[in-house]
């Protein structure tokens, strides 16, 4: 599996494949086989990776908690729910909840560990929700965690194997060039003079 360093950019060299990924999976697959598919895939690779020693979705992205976690979680970190909210959350109008003030989250640990411990709040335990169902209609949130998640990568690849998916030959002036620059292929070593 890649590691959790090189996942952002291995990601973003596939992502005009991934989105043509994207298109061929709503085109062609069976949305209750992608889901069973997702469903095994998720419990293989996540029975065997130790989510601890990455960490990228809690570097990433904010920690979220609803309104319901506030007491559950100032309890676990033995300070009232105003001095929680005062000291680390900042409230979302726009998914009213609360979030952390910080990227990466108040709460990861130096260790990979995550203060709230059980009491993590459910978004951050259901991430990268490859196991729940729909997984047809969220493709786009699948494909923007395989660029933050080492699972998730590796799933998109295995059902890439899957299906059987050709990746393409020919590079298109608007690609990554195949020379590791950086650049756009067109800008680069497609640069026509």
């Amino acid at each position: 599996m890649i590691s959790p360093d090189e996942v952002k950019a291995r990601a973003k060299l596939k992502k005009n494949e991934n989105y043509k990924f994207r298109t061929y999976l709503k085109m062609n697959a069976d949305p209750i086989k992608l889901d069973e598919q997702f469903y095994k895939l998720h419990e293989e690779l996540f029975s065997i990776y130790d989510c601890s020693q990455c960490r990228n979705c809690c570097k990433m992205y904010c920690g979220m908690l609803l309104q319901e976690d506030i007491d559950k979680v100032a309890g676990q970190l033995s300070i009232s729910a105003e001095d929680l909210i005062s000291q680390y959350l900042e409230y979302d109008q726009a998914e009213m909840s609360y979030k952390t003030r910080h990227c990466p989250c108040d709460f990861l640990k130096e260790n990979g560990d995550c203060a709230l411990g059980e009491c993590k709040p459910a978004n951050c335990n259901k991430y990268p929700y490859t196991d729940q169902p729909d997984r047809i209609g969220s493709l786009l949130s699948i494909i923007e965690s395989a660029s933050v998640c080492p699972v998730v990568y590796e799933m998109l690849e295995r059902l890439k194997e899957e299906y059987h998916f050709k990746k393409r030959k020919r590079i298109y002036p608007n690609d990554p060039c195949p020379c590791g620059s950086g650049l756009k292929y067109k800008k680069c070593c497609g640069k026509i003079n």
